[in-house]
């Protein structure tokens, strides 16, 4: 194995001393003095939200107050890390939606295990799940992270909605059968 001799070069005194280092440094110091701030005081101060970003998943519900989520699955099913889990119910028939056929009894999304992939959003049939812009989800313990059906309709609110399927729907009952 070869040996091969390093030759280190001499320094000069002003080197020797670090002064210029040290002035550099300082140099490099009194720049982002004067430089304007660019941190954000993050509780107070939050960042612009890019337009299709990606949010924590919310139930939401019609103009008129109703669930719009009827329990079919879909969101169940397509999530890849099995974050949500839908308990369908049935829905009595003297209640005031008691046309629609099913309602959640229990709608949970884990919130540690939920990706932000979108997915619920794109293939629930009703609009009833939306992303929302919220980013900042904390929680001391892993049953806080767990959002059941009040929670997420209380993140969600209302959304208006331009279809008024239910009220079509509920007219046309009240009607009786076309012959």
């Amino acid at each position: 194995m070869a040996v091969i001799p390093l030759v280190r070069p001499t320094l000069t005194l002003l080197e020797r001393t670090y002064l210029p280092q040290i002035a550099s440094g300082l140099k490099t110091t009194l720049k982002h003095i004067f430089s304007p701030n660019v941190t954000l005081e993050y509780p107070e101060q939050r960042p612009a939200i890019p337009p299709g970003y990606r949010g924590v998943p919310t139930l939401v519900m019609d103009p008129n107050g109703r669930e719009k989520c009827v329990s079919c699955q879909l969101c169940e099913f397509v999530c890849p890390p099995k974050a949500i889990r839908i308990t369908p119910g049935e829905i009595p028939a003297d209640a005031p939606t008691g046309h629609v056929e099913k309602a959640p009894q229990a709608f949970d999304i884990d919130m540690l295990r939920c990706i932000y992939c979108g997915l619920c959003q794109e293939v629930c049939p009703e609009e009833a799940i939306f992303l929302q812009n919220q980013y900042s989800m904390s929680g001391y313990t892993r049953a806080e992270m767990v959002n059941h059906k009040d929670r997420l309709y209380e993140l969600g609110g209302t959304l208006p909605d331009s279809h008024h399927k239910w009220d079509k729907k509920l007219a046309a009952e009240k009607s009786g059968p076309a012959h």
